[in-house]
């Protein structure tokens, strides 16, 4: 059986930012390179994760037997947008940045498997048809409006909130 659409659009991202976040772990050093892929993944994480938190976490939300994961998922994002936030404070070429990139990369790799492996099918078997299109359809729109706001709002605040 073929995923949903929206289980489909995340896994895309997902995979994308996996091939980011390796070029990224390739790169040494203060490189220009390497601060414009950063903030290239950034936006595209920034993004990706407001318009996965508005489409598919606010119905999880709202279902008694998805809540825990949405409740889960929502607490992991946070936790790599400060992450995120942190670096960009830091000297890209420093040993400190590298290995607070490689924490972040690691927590962020378990939360999409996680999310792959456990909360998508988990969702796809409690949500109908029509539920999980108008999620596509959310999240479809929302994002490149995320990615807008992303330019503006840095990781790691709380002016979203």
């Amino acid at each position: 059986m073929t995923p949903a659409q929206i289980y489909r659009d995340l896994k895309a991202d997902h995979d994308k930012q996996r091939e980011m976040l390796k070029q990224l772990g390739d790169l040494r050093g203060d490189t220009k390179k390497r601060q414009k892929l950063f903030e290239e993944f950034r936006l595209e994480l920034q993004s990706h994760a407001a318009a996965e938190e508005e489409s598919l976490y606010a119905v999880m939300l709202g279902n008694p037997e998805l809540r825990d994961d949405a409740r889960h998922s929502v607490s992991e994002h946070k936790e790599v947008d400060d992450l995120l936030g942190e670096l960009m404070d830091l000297d890209f070429g420093s040993d400190e940045w590298e290995s607070k990139f490689f924490h972040m990369r690691h927590r962020y790799e378990h939360h999409i498997d996680e999310e792959e492996e456990e909360m998508f099918p988990a969702a796809d078997e409690e949500l109908d048809d029509g539920i999980e299109a108008k999620m596509a359809a959310t999240y479809e729109e929302r994002k490149p409006k995320e990615l807008e706001l992303a330019r503006d709002n840095p990781p790691g605040g709380d002016e979203r909130e």
